[in-house]
């Protein structure tokens, strides 16, 4: 059995310093998207995605950036491996939940919430967790799952649209925090059945 993907033991530097990283490298993915698609990764069955994989991903092919010094690159992957290791140990625990809401009730929250949604779904777990690739052996059951929560991604596209345009959205409010649900129980039943079972070991080198 092979182990579950690598943790390197780097301590996470915080939500605000990372932002401020990734806004430095010119990541155009936020972070509670980044934080998405790690934990993908993470619950990804194929062995061979590696965390520097994943890293890469965050940055159009050939925009990556241009580390220019042995020590900007070490301390460039130590952060991020320390954000790993969190989201690991999120997976882990069965703690991967999407952002909380705040307690507002303006329509333009609301509308950015689900378009930040669609975003942390789709391009985030989703894309984590094929890794770039459309070939992997997943069971039926394991696939429909996944589309779903592509299509609770376009959800919240069309919940986004309807708050544009529409006069009361009490409704509209309701949906998006019951759709923020079923994303979480979905997450929650693909970790405990598929990714918890296989972790016999606590690193996954």
């Amino acid at each position: 059995m092979k182990k579950l993907k690598m943790q390197s033991q780097n301590k996470y530097i915080g939500d605000d310093k990372m932002q401020k990283m990734l806004d430095h490298y010119h990541c155009e993915m936020p972070l509670e998207a980044v934080k998405m698609r790690f934990a993908g990764a993470v619950c990804s069955p194929n062995m061979e995605l590696r965390p520097t994989d994943v890293i890469s991903s965050l940055w159009p092919e050939n925009r990556e950036p241009r580390l220019q010094t042995k020590e900007e690159a070490e301390l460039f992957f130590k952060f991020f491996m320390g954000l790993w290791d969190e989201i690991f140990e999120q997976v882990r625990h069965n703690e991967v939940r999407l952002p909380p809401y705040l307690p507002e009730t303006s329509r333009e929250y609301w509308r950015e919430l689900c378009r930040r949604r669609s975003e942390q779904l789709e391009q985030g777990y989703v894309e984590g967790f094929w890794g770039g690739r459309s070939d992997l052996k997943i069971s039926a059951g394991l696939a429909e799952l996944i589309d779903s929560l592509s299509d609770l991604a376009a959800l919240y596209l069309t919940l986004a649209g309807r708050l544009e345009k529409e006069t009361n959205i009490e409704n509209l409010i309701a949906a998006v925090k019951n759709t923020d649900k079923t994303v979480n129980r979905a997450i929650s039943f693909i970790i405990e059945n598929t990714v918890l079972p296989r972790m016999t070991e606590p690193h996954r080198q």
